[in-house]
């Protein structure tokens, strides 16, 4: 499922605060209570007392920021972000997430959409 929202912030200014995935708990905290980096790709999530993995793939050029984690079954999902600069400033943050079998969808898509929100206030500081 994907939701996007815009901003009249510059795209720089959100990807910073992606890029540092000791913010996530600031603007998902469904998905994080805290983050430990592990090295420059690799951190430690804390949820609810449990502890995953993940894998923050980042792409500057293209405006991309991944993170991405083991699934059950051995597979690997997680929340894809796009920023994409708007033609007279700001910028559109795009991101998608998986829906599981057992998922309510809209009630996924209200919370992406608050997490979007909150990115953006985080990073208007």
């Amino acid at each position: 499922m994907t939701r996007a929202t815009e901003s009249d912030l510059e795209l720089a200014r959100i990807y910073a605060v992606l890029a540092e995935a000791g913010n996530i708990p600031k603007w998902a905290p469904v998905f994080a209570d805290a983050v430990e980096r592990i090295d420059d790709v690799n951190h430690r999530v804390t949820k609810n007392g449990a502890t995953f993995g993940i894998q923050v793939l980042l792409h500057p050029p293209a405006g991309t920021v991944d993170y991405i984690r083991e699934m059950p079954n051995g597979n690997r999902g997680g929340a894809y972000l796009r920023i994409t600069p708007r033609p007279l400033g700001g910028c559109v943050i795009a991101m998608t997430v998986p829906i599981g079998p057992n998922t309510n969808e809209s009630e996924v898509a209200k919370v992406v959409e608050r997490e979007l929100a909150d990115l953006v206030q985080l990073a208007r500081g």
